[in-house]
């Protein structure tokens, strides 16, 4: 005995004895079997939809080599973050692998393009399609009834040619009967054509089926968004729309999704980042970090990138101490440096320029005879260099003179 596919089968009996099932659930079954086989094509093999959250899991096909493509995951922030990784070789011969590619945002492009792919005017082109289809089916099944009319009477001429030879003559009644059996052996055929012809083919689209399959063109985006449905539930319904999807990493990453009809459609994303990248802040934040230094203090900064909701990277929210990283890594100055260079004095350098003492210098800023500009989160200031406004020492002995004592306090009391 040897097995053969039930093309070659010489007989089948269908529906001759009750079964537990019906055949179309068997059929189902088996359908099933020989998709979740692991022996079955080991090139093409595609096990069941699992729990995890990869959505080309099964799908996806390496660019290089034309193997299937397995899945790792990977943690980060709480959630698992699927891994496409062509290894069957490195498995097999100890080599590198072919590639490995990051799927996050590979699965989201690979669901926004299904939701694109379900709409009105696509559905509405595949119902016609479908139906100029159907109508070149009904004229095929036109002609291969004709062949078995056809089939069918030369059938019955045969059979009346040998019922009226004489049976005396044997040879010619042999010959007769050959032929007959002959016919009838091609008409079989012709009819067992037939019928599994019409079974293969799809039935016509009445209204209602038409209907339901409009309706999908907002069942499935609602569906699919939910975040109630399963990975899994996501997996079958991308099984049902897609063969395989072609990853292919090169200065972008480039998919060929190949959909069940036999359409074919290409995704170019950009690399996605590694762990490393994805700790790095965005150089727009970096950018307006280096804006708001120019007339901020390190803490207002802070607090202002805070408010905005901006985030240094990894972490969540700004501190001084990542500030301080991040200046120091992307080579930002600080505000002293800034205002320093654009010629700003010391209270030191101020107060020897004008030949008082730093105390009084202190004594006009709070008098407000004198604007600082404040560079750090203590309050210390840097001055603008001496023009006409700037008070001598005599305007500032005699506006001391004027302004009632002022009494300041301390840890110790008051002074």
């Amino acid at each position: 005995m040897r097995a053969l596919p039930r093309e070659e089968w010489h007989t089948l009996l269908r529906d001759v004895h009750p079964g537990y099932i019906s055949w179309k659930e068997y059929e189902e079954n088996l359908r099933r079997l020989r998709e979740n086989a692991q022996a079955h094509g080991e090139d093409r093999r595609k096990s069941p939809p699992r729990e995890g959250p990869a959505l080309l899991q099964g799908l996806a096909l390496c660019g290089r080599c034309g193997e299937r493509m397995t899945i790792r995951y990977r943690s980060h922030r709480g959630r698992l973050l699927p891994i496409y990784v062509c290894q069957k070789a490195g498995i097999a011969t100890a080599q590198p692998i072919c590639q490995s590619i990051l799927g996050a945002g590979l699965d989201d492009a690979i669901g926004e393009l299904l939701v694109e792919a379900v709409t009105p005017l696509a559905l509405e082109v595949a119902l016609s399609v479908q139906q100029e289809l159907e109508a070149r089916a009904e004229e095929v099944d036109r002609l291969r009834g004709q062949q078995v009319e056809r089939a069918r009477y030369e059938a019955e001429l045969a059979q009346r040619r040998y019922l009226r030879v004489d049976p005396d003559n044997r040879l010619v009644a042999g010959s007769l009967e050959a032929d007959w059996n002959q016919k009838l052996r091609a008409l079989a055929d012709a009819q067992e054509e037939y019928e599994r012809r019409r079974q293969t083919e799809c039935a016509l689209l009445d209204e209602q089926k038409r209907a339901e399959v409009l309706a999908l063109a907002t069942d499935f985006p609602r569906l699919w968004r939910d975040p109630s449905t399963s990975d899994r539930e996501r997996k079958r319904m991308v099984r049902l729309m897609l063969s395989d999807v072609t990853l292919l990493k090169q200065e972008q990453l480039v998919a060929q999704v190949r959909f069940r009809g036999g359409a074919t459609g290409t995704l170019r994303l950009p690399l996605p980042l590694n762990a490393w990248q994805l700790r790095l802040p965005d150089p727009a934040v970096v950018a307006e970090i280096d804006r708001l230094l120019d007339h901020h203090t390190d803490a207002e900064v802070v607090a202002i990138l805070n408010e905005r909701g901006l985030r240094p990277g990894h972490a969540k929210r700004f501190s001084r101490l990542i500030l301080f990283k991040l200046r120091r890594a992307h080579g930002l100055d600080d505000r002293f440096t800034r205002l320093r260079r654009q010629g700003l004095l010391t209270q030191e350098e101020l107060a020897g320029l004008l030949d008082v003492s730093v105390k009084t210098l202190k004594e006009w800023r709070y008098a407000g005879l004198l604007h600082g500009h404040v560079y750090n989160d203590r309050g210390e200031c840097l001055y603008d260099p001496p023009d006409d406004h700037t008070p001598t020492r005599h305007q500032g002995i005699h506006h001391h003179r004027a302004t009632p004592t002022r009494v300041a306090t301390c840890a110790g009391g008051a002074v």
